[in-house]
């Protein structure tokens, strides 16, 4: 069925920042929903998002073919190519022309903190040259640190990612343990701990991994860390930590590192692993041999372990920003809302995006233990419903000795 609101001329839709499981799930909803609206003249991709938009490098999504959107909702990666751009001065004035001359108005950014200032200030600048366009931001990062949502699009799915392999690493961990007694598990998070905390999703008792979780929301002592994993090792012969790639000092400092090795244009830093750094202090302080493992993107990217609970909500935020700017919302993203009740159920709303851009929503303090290097079962109960159904079930032998 057709639906009638709005203003009326072509969409753009472009992809933004680090690339996820299910971004591809939010193009595809964005794409088809967009044909149910006859204000809709047709749909328009920016390739490499800002910096594709900036160099007309446009294609007409409504030329795909309905088998590769299908197959495009379960397909990792961004398939119009992401950027790290930062608005330059007159970029601005040039978007919203190229937006007048191609009769663009709405426009649709799939992304994170950052897109979300590129796509407020867009809002603001089509405004002031009287440029009649609806903006809406559609949620995407691994991290899950956007303010006011519930949860962000990418982080099920990195979370199963995350649990899954925590629970493998530790079983090859407790079968090498008279050699290689210590591992740490690095993941991604940049400023906030719920990738790392996700960890313990799939722990069913004391002897699975993860034994030991820290977060870049708690100062990292490293006398304590020694401590924490000789008393590990001392009661079950083993341990594996999750860390987040960016555990800081008392003194603000990712552990590890006097600086960063780089930084993006919008001030990001990036660091050498604090994992590998822990693991020569864990042989040195403690005799013990230590090894870490370093997923990478792999992790963010994996299909294999996406959830399928990211997968649909996705697909559902890509839906209803569209809805939303034909409706005449604007210089909003979507955002999830959880419904009250026993059972999850996850719907949407949307937020300015003045609210989100350039913040950060930090792991909370009652999701941490006392000792604030484990998380507690109310974490454990928030973030269970998105990873998309159980993980795997192991087993271990019962080991009974034999009686001759």
């Amino acid at each position: 069925m057709k639906l009638s609101t709005g203003l009326r001329g072509r969409l753009m839709v472009g992809q933004s920042g680090g690339c996820t499981a299910v971004i591809n799930s939010s193009l595809v909803g964005v794409i088809q929903e967009a044909g149910l609206h006859e204000e809709i003249t047709g749909v328009l991709g920016a390739l490499h998002g800002a910096e594709g938009l900036l160099r007309g490098e446009l294609v007409d999504l409504g030329q795909e073919s309905e088998r590769t959107l299908e197959l495009l909702r379960y397909t990792p990666s961004a398939a119009l190519g992401s950027c790290r751009y930062k608005l330059q001065e007159g970029d601005l004035e040039r978007i919203v022309e190229q937006f007048r001359r191609l009769n663009v108005r709405y426009f649709l950014y799939i992304g994170g903190n950052d897109s979300a200032d590129t796509s407020h200030r867009i809002a603001g600048a089509a405004a002031a040259m009287g440029h009649e366009i609806q903006v809406m931001g559609i949620p995407k990062t691994i991290d899950n640190d956007l303010p006011i949502t519930d949860h962000c699009p990418g982080y099920g799915s990195i979370a199963r990612f995350v649990a899954q392999s925590t629970i493998d690493a530790g079983l090859d961990t407790e079968a090498m343990k008279r050699y290689d007694p210590v591992k740490i598990i690095e993941t991604m998070g940049r400023n906030a701990g719920w990738v790392a905390a996700a960890s313990a999703l799939g722990k069913r008792s004391e002897l699975d991994a993860p034994h030991l979780v820290y977060l870049p929301e708690v100062p990292f002592n490293v006398a304590r860390f020694l401590e924490d994993v000789k008393t590990v090792h001392t009661e079950i012969g083993y341990v594996v930590v999750v860390m987040t790639e960016t555990v800081r000092d008392e003194t603000g400092k990712v552990v590890g590192n006097e600086r960063p090795y780089f930084i993006d244009p919008f001030g990001h830093g990036y660091y050498d692993s604090p994992a590998a750094y822990l693991c020569r202090v864990v042989t040195r302080e403690l005799g013990l041999r230590a090894r870490f493992d370093k997923p990478g993107t792999i992790q963010r990217m994996s299909m294999e372990l996406a959830s399928s609970t990211d997968l649909r909500e996705a697909y559902m935020a890509g839906q209803m920003a569209v809805r939303y700017a034909v409706d005449g919302r604007t210089d909003q993203m979507v955002v999830l809302v959880r419904e009250t009740g026993t059972e999850y159920r996850c719907t949407t709303d949307s937020a300015p995006l003045t609210a989100i851009a350039n913040a950060e929503k930090r792991f909370p303090a009652e999701f941490l233990t006392a000792e604030r290097n484990f998380v507690t079962p109310a974490f454990v109960e928030y973030a269970t419903p998105l990873i998309g159904g159980p993980l795997r079930d192991y087993a271990r032998l019962a080991k009974s000795p034999l009686v001759s």
